[in-house]
């Protein structure tokens, strides 16, 4: 496939007028304008439309009435026909806080539909993202704090096995354990450790940070707040350049202020957008559940019945991304990075995802003017 007369974002950062050449499902070539060559096949012609990478979205729950934990394939085949169809052709799901024997089924038909899944129509499932069980009490969320445990060392290697290996981050809450740091250095040379619904100071998530953990869940949400006396999570973030920090951008869990100062703070080059999205994305306002908890879902809301807590989002990450960039004043080629390049290098995948480059997954999304989705290319195919 010849994709023409499009805008291609390129791995600098930048929209650069031409073309690329798509062969089976990889690209072979990516020209500009000036050099177009002549082609003897077919060409789409892609009518001025902005070409970005597939978008990947390493911390989500769900969508159209499915959650990743209901842990059947045909559950997470239909997650993934929903994101690739809205243009978010990769993903990493997110466990929720739940016993532990429930946790492994749910990894271990993960890894089963893992090996199985052939369908050019799914989303490609890069790995999974737990945010659970080892977290915080005091900073819970939508979490069932009935399944909280303290980290441990075996519990993850049971984890890490039932997925066979596609377990990618395991988030922890440090100072709820002891035997934290020692966790953290056990385990972080096989997966990546997170920080995550956790009422750590400064220094605990610091020390934390040093140890070997490089990601932060959701940045502000479910952790103390960044204060000028009391700096927190966010603050060790900061002082940490290694960490990549995910943010959920969908207008309601954080005002657009502070994203703006955020990405200023950090440098975006390691702010990582997400969805948080539950079973209610792309689905009728309502009640649902998340994690076995009740929820409440009007607009982009989503609210614990329970307490009123905010309980994910009902927001794709196509739609977080068009809001960061319309109504939170980001560039859009910042926030393309954030949605594309920096996912794919935390999740280590960034030789085959993320870029639009010579050799890489044919995953392609086009884009009009006004950010309007045009066209979705998965491996090579139009969706």
């Amino acid at each position: 496939m010849i994709i023409d007369n499009v805008y291609v974002y390129t791995p600098d950062k930048k929209f650069v007028k031409g073309g690329i050449i798509l062969k089976g499902e990889q690209i072979q070539a990516v020209y500009e304008a000036k050099d177009t060559p002549k082609f003897e096949e077919e060409v789409f012609d892609g009518n001025g439309a902005y070409a970005i990478p597939g978008l990947i979205d390493l911390h989500f729950h769900g969508c159209k009435g499915d959650d990743f934990c209901d842990g059947t394939k045909e559950a997470i085949g239909r997650i993934a026909e929903y994101e690739a169809s809205i243009g978010v052709t990769a993903i990493a799901p997110a466990t929720m806080t739940l016993p532990v024997e429930e946790l492994e089924h749910i990894l271990e038909v993960a890894a089963e539909y893992k090996k199985e899944n052939t369908d050019k129509r799914r989303a490609d499932l890069l790995g999974i993202n737990m945010e659970g069980p080892f977290i915080s009490p005091a900073k819970k969320g939508a979490q069932d704090e009935r399944n909280i445990i303290p980290c441990n060392v075996e519990i993850c290697e049971q984890f890490l096995k039932a997925s066979d290996g596609l377990v990618k981050f395991i988030g922890i809450a440090p100072e709820e354990s002891g035997e934290a740091i020692d966790f953290i250095k056990a385990v972080k040379d096989k997966v990546n450790v997170s920080l995550a619904h956790t009422n750590a100071d400064y220094e605990t998530a610091k020390a934390a940070f040093e140890a070997g953990a490089n990601h932060a869940v959701h940045l502000y949400n479910a952790m103390p707040p960044f204060s000028h006396r009391a700096p927190g999570v966010v603050g060790a973030v900061y002082d940490c350049k290694h960490v990549m920090p995910e943010i959920i951008c969908d207008g309601i869990h954080i005002h657009p202020a502070t994203v703006r100062a955020t990405f200023e703070m950090m440098g975006a080059d390691r702010m990582i957008l997400i969805s948080d999205s539950m079973r209610a994305t792309g689905m009728p306002d309502g009640q649902y559940t998340l994690g076995g908890l009740d929820v409440k879902v009007v607009g982009k809301l989503a609210t614990l019945v329970s307490d009123g807590a905010i309980a994910g989002s009902a927001t794709n990450l196509m739609d977080c991304m068009r809001t960061v960039v319309k109504e939170m004043g980001i560039p859009l080629e910042t926030a393309v990075a954030c949605a594309t390049m920096n996912p794919a290098k935390s999740l280590g995948v960034y030789e085959e995802y993320g870029s639009i480059t010579e050799g890489k997954k044919a995953n392609i999304v086009l884009l009009d003017k006004d950010l309007e989705l045009q066209a979705v290319i998965k491996d090579g195919v139009r969706l």
